[in-house]
């Protein structure tokens, strides 16, 4: 495994080996992972999982899903610009990374394009999950990456003690002038209780590194509601929640080109000459979104003989975004989607308890305009899933088998259907008392998207001509971890190998012709790929009040067969924490983290810098009457660093953002 390691980096290293193993034990706290099904916790899984909550997610929240996330190991973010940025997992995005909402898909358009934003509103989530790896078939055998799941309060799962309960926050920052806002209240009596919740963001151009100007176009103004209610009874809860969510932002580095097809060729030439009406924002071309949302969730107990537990979650989205270029709107997209699922949890059985569920999805998308590439498409996608644990002394078995079918309609092309069969065995060994060693094999199966069947046409987001090919196959992926787990005392930590195998991996081939105009030509083929990468953390807690984490991440992603380096593979990270507590009232921390250089390139591509991140935070927390209180101070880049993501698409045009400093306060009542 190649490693390069900053010589700040390898000082912190050599700082920690001593303190790891020179103090007493104490007891943190445990946090069960509700997507892992049977509701296990984190040093349980078979596969490494990890959860941000409470004060550590108010901290860490940023304008993206994404740009959340990116600061735990293995994930990084899309990064395309201040409003769209999708998470991702160990190098790996779009469809192969699930994003849901408590357990269904967000049903965006975020997977069809990576300047397309995920529909999930940071400053509304509760707690954040994260699983890493294809052993999470309960959601589908194309999440070979990962899943994220994003627990919100919009659905009433109790009537609160006092009958009501709520929060507020408000918060500011300084790189973009960013001002946003979120209320949330939840009342109820007797069998009934309703929730309320709303957010808005507000954020102007964000200033760049070194220089007095700011990158254009990378506004960012959001707003979401939620109303729900729910029926709560001693047994369980049904309930149901109506959002909305309105959506502007800049597309950075979007540039059309006059393209035109004789035959089967594409051609392009200069960039198109729109009109550039400004608006407020100037000439940028924008995003236009609005998504509609129902959500149905319910969960009983003792539903049927032998079952002692029942849960339904079903979504439907309305969805549509426009792209605006000139005062005029260029495409617009449309994704009418229902994603539903029913899991039933069994008694033990001959010593194995598990859950057996279905899942449906059916997806309704149509492009209409200049950047129309993929023609309107009915994708239907059904799954059966089967999850077995068994217990015997130290040693925690599991088997999950997923199967799925799915067929696509597609206007004036040929209709496509597949299936694919995806089976998992793992272990857990607690070996010692604080000491867990979990490892999986996993065998999954993704079936190709409608992009990657039939894109046609150009595509501003990423400058290419996309060719999609209807004979693509289904994608097989291979995938061996182990983790080993230490989860109590003064030292805790988690270390990770994987080594995933693809075969017939579905890739975005540059076809090596120049098409002119700055675009590239590529063209969607399957070939053997493999993914291998190491990742974890360390944590030391030198005293009650002070705390050391070591934490990094690698991965290295390759065709096979002499086929090059996969694009867009994260580069080496390599960092450290200082969590400390002041007074009971007041903490602090401090992170300083390096990522190397990128010089494993796929062709075509460039390489990516190597940069030094820095940031603090400080939380004072109190009481007020019955009041609760949180005022927070964090920094980001304190460095003012010039950083370039190399997971995105328009890394060379657009730097991150420079020194940011943000004010909020936060009360829950």
């Amino acid at each position: 495994m190649k490693l390069k390691r900053h010589p700040l980096a390898w000082a912190i290293s050599l700082a920690l080996v001593p303190a790891v193993w020179a103090a007493d034990p104490v007891e943190l706290e445990s946090v069960v992972v509700s997507a892992s099904a049977l509701a296990k916790q984190s040093h349980e899984m078979t596969t490494p999982a990890a959860v941000m909550e409470n004060d550590e997610l108010v901290l860490r929240r940023e304008a993206t899903l994404g740009e959340t996330l990116e600061s735990l190991p293995g994930m990084r973010s899309s990064s395309f610009g201040a409003g769209a940025a999708r998470p991702v997992i160990r190098g790996l995005d779009g469809a192969r990374v699930k994003v849901l909402s408590d357990g269904v898909e967000l049903l965006d358009a975020s997977t069809i394009s990576p300047d397309h934003a995920v529909t999930s509103e940071p400053l509304l989530a509760e707690r954040i999950e994260v699983l890493k790896g294809p052993a999470t078939l309960l959601y589908g055998g194309g999440a070979m990456g990962g899943v994220v799941n994003v627990i919100d309060k919009k659905i009433p799962t109790r009537v609160p003690e006092k009958g009501y309960e709520g929060e507020l926050e408000l918060r500011a920052n300084s790189v973009a002038n960013e001002g946003a806002g979120v209320f949330g209240i939840t009342a109820g009596s007797g069998h009934f209780a309703v929730r309320a919740e709303g957010a808005k963001r507000r954020a102007d151009e964000y200033e760049i590194p070194g220089s007095p100007n700011k990158q254009e176009g990378s506004y960012n103004d959001t707003d979401s509601f939620n109303l729900g209610a729910s029926f709560i009874g001693e047994r369980g809860y049904i309930g149901m929640a109506y959002g909305e969510q309105n959506n502007r932002y800049g597309l950075l580095a979007h540039e059309h080109a006059d393209c035109h097809t004789h035959g089967s060729d594409w051609h392009c030439g200069g960039h198109d000459d729109h009109d550039h009406d400004h608006d407020e924002h100037g000439s940028v071309p924008y995003v236009d979104m609005r998504q509609k949302r129902w959500d149905l969730r319910g969960e009983l107990s003792d539903p049927l003989p032998g079952f002692e537990l029942a849960r339904l979650r079903v979504g439907h989205s309305d969805y549509q975004h426009q792209e605006v270029e000139g005062g005029e709107v260029g495409t617009r997209f449309d994704n009418d989607a229902t994603d539903a699922r029913l899991e039933l949890t069994h008694r033990p059985l001959f010593g194995w308890r598990g859950v057996v569920g279905a899942q449906t999805l059916r997806r309704d998308f149509q492009a209409l305009g200049e950047e129309a590439y993929v023609p309107p498409t009915l994708t239907r996608n059904h799954g059966l899933f089967l999850l077995e644990e068994y217990t015997a002394g130290a040693w925690r078995y599991e088997l999950g088998l997923r199967h799925e079918w799915q067929d696509i309609d597609a206007d004036g092309r040929p209709d496509t259907d597949h299936s694919g069969t995806s089976v998992s065995a793992g272990a857990v060994w607690t070996f010692a008392p604080q000491y867990s060693l979990g490892f999986s094999l996993t065998r999954s199966q993704r079936l190709p998207t409608a992009e990657e069947l039939y894109a046609n046409g150009p595509h501003a987001a990423t400058r290419t001509v996309e060719l999609g090919n209807v004979d693509l196959e289904e994608e097989t992926s291979h995938n061996a971890e182990i983790t080993l787990r230490k989860f109590s005392g003064r030292t805790t930590f988690s270390l990770s190998l994987f080594r995933n195998q693809v075969d017939d991996f579905i890739h975005a081939a540059d076809t090596g012709h120049d098409i002119g105009g700055g675009y590239r030509e590529i063209e969607y083929r399957q070939q053997d790929a493999v993914l291998t990468g190491a990742e974890g953390e360390v944590r030391f807690q030198a005293t009650d009040a002070t705390a050391f984490t070591l934490f990094g991440d690698h991965v290295r992603g390759r065709l096979r067969d002499g086929g090059g380096d996969l694009p867009r593979i994260p580069a080496d990270r390599l960092g450290m924490r200082v969590d400390q507590r002041f007074t009971p009232a007041l903490n602090g921390q401090l992170e300083f983290y390096r990522v190397q250089r990128q010089d494993d390139l796929a062709d075509y591509e460039t390489e990516s810098g190597g940069y030094d991140m820095l940031g603090a935070s400080l939380g004072y927390s109190g009481s007020l009457d019955r009041t609760d209180y949180l005022l927070y101070l964090k920094a980001n880049n304190l460095l003012d660093e010039k950083a370039r993501q190399h997971t995105s698409f328009i890394k060379d045009e657009v730097l991150l953002p420079g020194r940011n400093l943000t004010v909020g306060v936060r009360l829950t009542f």
